[in-house]
C-alpha cells in the first residue's frame, strides 16, 4: 500500500487523495522495505517467521477527539516524525491552529459531516485503512483498488455520556452523547491490533508520547495489543453505562457493570489470596500519610463510612473486622472519642477510627496515645495533623462529598447476587411504642443511637447503649440469646451499669427470653422490627415488668 511521506505540503497531502499516480508503483516489482524518492511510501513492517506483523511504522494517523486536553504534545510529536494527519471538525480546528498539516477526512471521503455531525467518519475510506489486513494481499490489493490509505494510528475518545447523565442532562441531552462514530473506530481499530494502534481515551495520552518518544514511531505487537485490551474496556464500560441509563426501572433483568480503574493490593483477606480493588479511591479520599491501604483495610473503612453516615451530631466510631467496637455521641470530638475508647479499649487497638467532624488538637493528643490502623475524618486541624503524623504508618485520610452507590453486589455460587442498600435509619417517629411503658425522651434518645448501631453490625447482633454511647454489643452469633448474653458479659468486664440501659435487635424475638435476660440485667427500654407470630410473648412479659418496647417495622440484617 503506498502513502504520502510525512515531508510532502498539505496541498500535495490532499492532492494525493485524488490521484492515481500511485498505481505507477507495483507492490510485486519492489523489494518488501524499498521506500521510494517520490511522494509515495511502502508502509516499513517487520514480521515472525509465522508471518505476524511485529513491528511498524506509524506513518498515518486519524485523529478526532472530543477532549484536546494534553493532545499538543502528542501531535507535535507525530507531526515531528512525519507521520500523515487525518481529522475532522473540532480536532482538525485544533491541528491547524498549532500550524501543522492535517489532511480532512471530508477530502479523502468526499462526503462532509452530515446530520448535525452524527455522521462524520462512517465511511469505508476510513474503515478500510482500519481494517484492512496488511499481511493479506487480497485486502492491500483492494485497499489500492480503491484508493484507500492505511491507517497505523488511530487517536479517538467518546462523547461524555456518564459525565452528562451525572450533570443531569436532560434526556435529549443524554442521547446526543451516545456516541457512534468513536465507539465504531475503537472498536475496528482494537478488533485489528495487528496492524493498528488505538489510543481511546486522552488518559492514554502519556503512554502514547512515552512510546513515540522511547521507539521513534516504530510499535511492536505487544504494544498495539496492550493499547487494544484498553480499548475494549473503554468500549465495554461505555456500554455498560448507556444500558445502565436505559434500564434504570430495571426492566430488563440483565447485569451490566464496567469500573473503570484498578489498583492491585498486596493480598487478600489472607497473604495467600490475590485482591484487587477497582474504583477511584482518590474520588472518595485524600490519603494524607501512612501505608498502602489493604483489602482488609478497605472492607473495614467501607464499614465505617457507611456506620457514620447514619449519624449528624458529633460521633466518634471505632470499628474492628467491620463491626463497632466503640462508638459515642457527644458534644466535642474529644468527648465522643472518650466516650467510644471507653466501650472497649481492648478492641480498639489496631482499629479503623471515624468522625463526622473535624478532628482538633485536643483529640488528637488523646487519640495518638493508642495504635491504630486508619482514622478517617473530613477535615483535620494543622496541630491535630502534627500529632497524628508522628507515627509513619499511620494512615490518614480526608474523606471528600461524594455519593455512593445505592446497589450492592456479591458474588454468589456461579452468579451474582444484587441488592438495594438499607438507606433506612429510623428515628423517634418511626419507633412505635408497643408496651404500656413509653421510654422517656434521653430513651428515645439511646434507642435511635442503639438501633443505628445494630443496622451496622453483623448479624445476630444485639446492641446495648446508654447516654448515647455503645456500652457493648454481641456480633455475628448464631442465637440472638447468645448474643445478648455475650453483650451483657462485655459490658460487665468494663465495668458498666446496665441499670437504664436500652437494648436494641436487629431482627424480632421469636420467644420472651431475651427481654428476660435483659429485664434482670438491668435494661429498661427495647427497641426491635417486630414481626414474629409471638410478638406478645415479649410484649406481655414487658407489660409485667415496667419495661418500654418500641417496634420499628424494619429488620435490618447484616450478613
Amino acid at each position: 500500500m503506498w502513502m504520502k511521506c510525512g515531508a510532502c505540503t498539505y496541498e500535495q497531502k490532499s492532492d494525493f487523495i485524488n490521484k492515481a499516480e500511485k498505481a505507477t508503483f507495483q507492490r510485486e516489482n519492489e523489494p518488501s522495505n524499498f521506500v521510494p524518492s517520490g511522494h509515495f511510501f511502502r508502509t516499513i513492517m517487520t514480521t515472525s517467521p509465522k508471518g505476524i506483523q511485529t513491528e511498524r511504522k506509524i506513518k498515518s494517523a486519524l485523529i478526532s477527539v472530543f477532549y484536546k486536553d494534553n493532545l499538543e504534545p502528542v501531535i507535535r510529536r507525530l507531526h515531528e516524525l512525519g507521520v500523515v494527519m487525518y481529522s475532522t471538525g473540532g480536532t482538525q480546528t485544533f491541528i491547524e491552529q498549532l500550524g501543522i498539516p492535517v489532511v480532512a477526512v471530508e477530502s479523502l471521503t468526499s462526503y462532509p459531516s452530515i446530520l448535525g455531525g452524527r455522521v462524520k467518519t462512517l465511511h469505508p475510506k476510513i474503515f478500510g485503512g482500519i481494517l484492512g489486513r496488511r499481511e493479506l494481499d487480497s485486502d492491500v490489493a483492494q485497499l489500492e483498488e480503491y484508493e484507500i490509505p492505511e491507517l497505523d494510528l488511530v487517536i479517538v475518545d467518546l462523547y461524555p455520556f456518564e459525565q452528562t447523565v451525572a450533570g443531569g442532562g436532560s434526556e435529549q441531552e443524554i442521547i446526543e452523547k451516545i456516541d457512534i462514530g468513536g465507539i465504531s473506530l475503537i472498536r475496528a481499530a482494537a478488533k485489528n491490533f495487528k496492524d493498528v494502534l488505538i489510543v481511546s481515551s486522552r488518559s492514554e495520552y502519556p503512554a502514547l508520547l512515552g512510546l513515540l518518544n522511547e521507539k521513534n514511531g516504530m510499535t511492536d505487537i505487544s504494544d498495539r495489543r496492550q493499547f487494544a485490551t484498553r480499548a475494549f474496556a473503554v468500549s465495554s464500560g461505555y456500554d455498560s453505562a448507556i444500558f445502565s441509563w436505559f434500564n434504570g426501572d430495571g426492566q430488563e433483568l440483565s447485569l451490566r457493570a464496567a469500573v473503570n480503574g484498578g489498583r492491585t493490593l498486596r493480598y487478600g483477606e489472607n497473604p495467600h489470596q490475590r485482591a484487587w480493588f477497582f474504583g477511584d479511591l482518590s474520588a472518595m479520599f485524600d490519603q494524607l500519610a501512612g501505608k498502602e491501604l489493604s483489602y482488609n483495610n478497605l472492607l473495614d473503612i467501607d464499614a465505617a463510612v457507611n456506620l457514620i453516615d447514619d449519624f449528624q451530631e458529633t460521633t466518634f466510631a471505632i470499628l474492628k473486622h467491620n463491626n463497632a467496637c466503640g462508638a459515642a455521641s457527644r458534644a466535642t470530638v474529644l468527648e465522643a472519642w472518650n466516650a467510644a475508647l471507653a466501650g472497649d479499649p481492648v478492641s480498639a487497638f489496631g482499629g479503623i477510627l471515624v468522625c463526622n467532624k473535624t478532628i482538633d488538637a485536643a483529640a488528637a493528643a488523646e487519640i495518638t496515645k493508642i495504635f491504630f490502623e486508619v482514622i478517617i475524618a473530613p477535615d483535620y486541624e494543622k496541630g491535630a495533623l502534627d500529632i497524628l503524623m508522628q507515627k509513619q504508618n499511620r494512615i490518614i485520610l480526608v474523606r471528600k462529598p461524594v455519593a455512593l452507590p445505592q446497589t450492592q453486589y456479591r458474588t454468589l455460587l456461579n452468579g451474582v447476587i444484587a441488592q438495594d442498600k438499607d438507606m433506612r435509619s429510623e428515628n423517634a417517629a418511626d419507633m412505635k411504642p408497643g408496651t404500656t411503658a413509653v421510654p422517656t425522651a434521653e430513651e428515645f434518645n439511646d434507642l435511635v443511637f442503639a438501633n443505628k448501631l445494630v443496622k451496622h453490625t453483623k448479624s445476630n447482633t444485639i446492641v446495648l447503649a446508654k447516654n448515647r454511647q455503645l456500652i457493648a454489643s454481641g456480633t455475628g452469633q448464631t442465637s440472638r440469646v447468645d448474643a445478648l448474653r455475650q453483650a451483657i458479659a462485655k459490658a460487665n468486664s468494663f465495668g458498666f451499669d446496665l441499670s437504664g440501659a436500652v437494648m436494641a435487635s436487629d431482627a424480632f424475638f421469636p420467644f420472651p427470653d431475651c427481654v428476660e435476660i435483659a429485664h434482670g440485667a438491668g435494661i429498661k427500654a427495647v427497641v426491635q422490627p417486630g414481626g414474629s407470630i409471638r410478638d406478645k410473648d415479649s410484649i406481655d412479659y414487658c407489660n409485667a415488668n415496667g419495661m418500654a418496647m418500641v417496634i420499628t417495622g424494619n429488620r435490618h440484617f447484616k450478613h
